[in-house]
């Protein structure tokens, strides 16, 4: 019975609390005809579960930092953050931090230190939303923080040579981050995980940025879906990870000497579905990956749709669309354990006599052609002639240069949809 009460009266005790804090909370205003004209002044005199808001104006500031204060910072017409090109503009480590509605510009650069408009430092439950970054060295840099969202914002740089850029979202050793309704462009890379794990990447659109659109490294149990990546020096890389889920995303006009939709090496257990690959030098680079499901994508138009290294075991190719590429495989190694089924091919020329949606002959997807690319890539320039086309044709009837396994028992007669 005492122990009961001793209860109701702790928790009564933190209501009291919850409830005190709430009622003395205030709002600070920022405005450049207000008695605070200065966002660090703000945040000086602010005190925990504050709100500071900014009016309309320009602000000349940078090192705006927020240690152990739970805030929100908000702006109101669209206020413009000024770094002047000095440095980080916000720095934060706290919990419980929001800033929202902002123009955020001018970040500093350096070849040694990594300034970043917002700088998320060991924080935690922090949202970073509907900010427009212009100019910036890093965007949105996160460090060893766990739970936030970053949802709303465009972010862009005048990223010329990769040396002298940074990256739009970077995320370092942090979890449980949502990256979300997301524009950025002109950057290094757009999206960048380094031992980020059980992070959520949706809807963001990630063009024209020099290296990659979203770059995993070390990253584990991370989903993504409903992205777009359009013509960047590449799509996607996906390196040294396992366990990720990629569906619904959109790879388009990746193009160049080494360039891809999507890099995967040295990954296991991963999920792709319902992708769709356009347009890109190679849709999908493979080497060293297990166990990766390709379900139900569309590759498009591509120089390469598959091209498979070394080292990959037991991955499966089902129900996908294989439309109008130059090459739909290219194989550099054995086939290994790996699995192609139920696939569309627009090249596949067989019949299907018993009208059950399946070609009655086998088709093998790896011509010799793209064998002989792989060894001589100046070959290329032989691509549409009468002469590939007969050898093509030759090494089908009887396999001797390609793996005689590598085919599709039950290519689909049309294209499937989902």
């Amino acid at each position: 019975m005492k122990r009961h009460s001793f209860k109701i009266i702790l928790n009564l005790l933190f209501t009291m609390l919850f409830c005190w804090g709430s009622l003395t909370a205030k709002t600070i205003v920022v405005c450049n005809s207000c008695e605070i004209t200065s966002v660090k002044t703000a945040i000086e005199q602010a005190e925990n579960g504050d709100t500071i808001l900014i009016k309309k104006g320009v602000y000349n500031e940078h090192s705006i930092i927020i240690v152990e204060k739970s805030l929100t910072i908000l702006g109101e017409d669209n206020p413009v953050i000024d770094g002047q090109l000095k440095g980080t503009i916000f720095s934060v480590k706290a919990k419980d931090v929001t800033i929202d509605g902002l123009t955020i510009k001018n970040v500093g650069s350096s070849f040694t230190k990594e300034y970043a408009a917002i700088l998320l430092s060991h924080a935690e439950n922090f949202t970073i939303t509907n900010l427009t970054i212009e100019n910036a060295f890093f965007g949105i840099l996160v460090e060893k923080s766990v739970t936030g969202l970053i949802s709303g914002n465009t972010i862009s740089g005048n990223a010329t040579e990769e040396a002298a850029a940074g990256n739009g979202i970077h995320l370092w050793h942090s979890k449980k981050v949502t990256i979300k309704n997301n524009n950025i462009f002109k950057m290094r890379d757009g999206i960048y995980l380094e031992f980020g794990t059980n992070c959520y990447i949706e809807k963001n659109t990630s063009k024209n940025n020099l290296r990659y659109g979203l770059h995993f490294m070390f990253s584990n149990d991370n989903e993504y879906y409903y992205n777009q990546f359009e013509n960047n020096g590449a799509g996607v890389a996906v390196m040294f990870s396992k366990n990720i889920i990629m569906h619904n995303n959109t790879f388009r006009k990746n193009w160049g000497p080494a360039s891809y939709g999507l890099l995967l090496k040295e990954i296991n257990d991963v999920d792709l579905k319902h992708n769709t690959f356009e347009d890109n030098t190679v849709a999908i680079n493979a080497d060293g990956t297990n166990r990766i499901k390709y379900y139900q994508n569309n590759f498009i138009g591509n120089g390469y749709a598959i091209k498979v290294h070394g080292a990959c075991y037991e991955n499966e190719f089902i129900q996908n669309n294989f439309m109008h590429n130059s090459f739909d495989v290219a194989y550099a190694g054995r086939v290994n354990s790996n699995k192609f089924d139920n696939n569309y091919w627009s090249d596949y020329s067989g019949y299907d006599l018993d009208k059950n949606g399946i070609g009655d002959i086998p088709y093998r997807p790896l011509k010799l052609f793209s064998y002989l690319v792989n060894k001589t890539p100046e070959a290329i320039v032989l691509l549409r002639s009468l002469f590939i086309d007969i050898i093509d044709f030759s090494e089908k009837v009887s396999p001797i240069f390609t793996p005689a396994e590598l085919v599709d028992e039950n290519p689909k007669m049309k294209r499937i949809t989902w």
